[in-house]
């Protein structure tokens, strides 16, 4: 018979038909760390690629020891579409209708980014009329209180916060009424374009974004009551996904991440663009470094947005919104056609009767776009989840040589392993949630 190992306590004993053995248990220490040196409980599993609090499809490989996440890894690409790309085979303004489709949460604000780095390669910053600045500051501003209201309704969705969630879709309509009323469009709206905007507000669109910021206001209540004081929520997020700022600056993870470890870091502030210097408006921080430390922040922040949209309306003066280099403005002066869609059948009429010179540039530009001088910029918006950067190269001619976009989502998932390697399997989704990330925009 074959020897027994010897770590296991063994007293032989000689019989006629050989030894014979007596085996007991080893000490319980010793046994404990056997089992902790084993790698048979220690299994890889794929989350996803699914849908829960990333909208998107992300998939996240995890190595688990029973119910503990020892690591965690992204995996990315499911919703690439290759946007960057095709950006380098249209038209300058074309580009609007690709850039919006990134991160479809926050389209006004791929828009913007965009626009006033293709301006900055113009020259033209500062001959952007002041109406068309406020409406996109008016727009960027319903849009992040948009994204938030879809980032704690999904995220609640997932702790099992049904009510939060319903709630968060039913303001959130509201905006999309607005948007659609502007721009024609719930989400991917190409209004805002180099130099100013697609078209002016149409008639009832101040008295209706009006309306919204009165029922929203007496609305943000809610949330406080459902989830801000409910004790069943804080112990789901309290102390899951802790980032402190150290890890903030390691990974680069900006927006409502950084100022939950307390730093007030916004490029509103930081960096003023479109007037934001002129607004009054304050930066929530926190100092908790988890999740439940970032929903609070985003509420704060939603009251703060609500307090631009009213600076906004009150600071609209009649006026363009488009520069007036008619070698680039595209035509703003839409209306409603009989196909349902906006057109300026008018601008053409008068154009064709009155000067060919002015019908030349109208085709070229439609037909072939406006130059751009030689150069690189780069520019950064504040988005709902972060800094969104923009470095566009410009060789000369009608169309990008390269557009490349910093998204928010993309570089804050490399907090991901930080967040969740330590935890438990159930609070990944919490982690995830409170990071925020859209993967039409870290795809892109």
């Amino acid at each position: 018979m074959s020897t027994p190992s010897e770590t296991s306590r063994a007293t032989p004993r000689e019989t006629t038909e050989g030894p014979v053995y007596t085996v007991t248990g080893g000490d319980w220490d010793e046994i404990a760390a056997a089992a902790a040196k084993s790698d048979d409980e220690r299994i890889i599993v794929n989350m996803g690629p699914q849908h829960p609090s990333t909208h998107g499809v992300l998939r996240l490989i995890l190595e688990i020891d029973g119910e503990t996440v020892t690591e965690a890894r992204c995996g990315i690409g499911y919703l690439h579409t290759g946007i960057e790309k095709n950006l380098e085979y249209r038209t300058w303004t074309q580009g609007t209708t690709f850039v919006t489709r990134m991160d479809y949460l926050t389209p006004f604000f791929n828009e913007t980014a965009y626009c006033l780095a293709v301006e900055k390669l113009l020259g033209i910053t500062d001959d952007v009329p002041d109406r068309a600045s406020v409406i996109r500051v008016l727009l960027m501003e319903l849009n992040r209180l948009s994204s938030h209201l879809v980032c704690i309704a999904t995220g609640g969705m997932e702790l099992g916060a049904t009510t939060i969630m319903i709630y968060g879709f039913r303001d959130r309509e509201l905006i999309l009424d607005i948007y659609e009323l502007i721009t024609g469009l719930r989400m991917n709206h190409a209004y805002v374009r180099p130099g100013g905007l697609a078209q002016d507000l149409p008639p009832g669109a101040v008295d209706q974004v009006r309306a919204f910021v009165k029922k929203m206001q007496k609305n943000m209540a809610e949330y406080d009551k459902l989830a801000t004081g409910n004790p069943v929520f804080k112990a789901r997020m309290e102390g899951i996904g802790y980032l402190d700022l150290a890890g903030c600056m390691a990974t680069g993870a900006t927006g409502p991440l950084v100022r939950s470890a307390g730093l007030p870091h916004d490029l509103r502030k930081a960096q003023p663009y479109c007037g934001y210097e002129t607004y009054d408006f304050e930066v929530p921080t926190a100092d908790t470094c988890d999740a439940y430390g970032r929903f609070l922040i985003r509420l704060e922040e939603m009251r703060q947005s609500l307090r631009i949209v009213e600076q906004c309306l009150d600071r609209l003066e009649p006026g363009p919104v488009m520069v007036a280099d008619k070698k680039i403005a595209w035509p703003a002066q839409l209306a409603l056609g009989p196909d349902g869609l906006g057109n300026s059948l008018d601008h053409i009429k008068k154009i064709m009767g009155t000067s060919m010179e002015a019908l030349i540039h109208h085709f070229k530009l439609v037909t072939e776009g406006f130059r751009v001088p030689p150069g690189e910029v780069y520019t950064a918006v504040e988005s709902p989840k972060g800094e969104l950067g923009v470095h566009a190269v410009s060789d000369g001619g009608t169309r990008p040589y390269r557009v490349h976009f910093r998204d928010p989502s993309f570089t804050n998932l490399q907090a991901m392993a930080a967040m969740c390697e330590g935890g438990q399997v159930a609070d990944v989704i919490v982690a995830v949630a409170s990071i925020d990330p859209v993967m039409g925009g870290v795809d892109r």
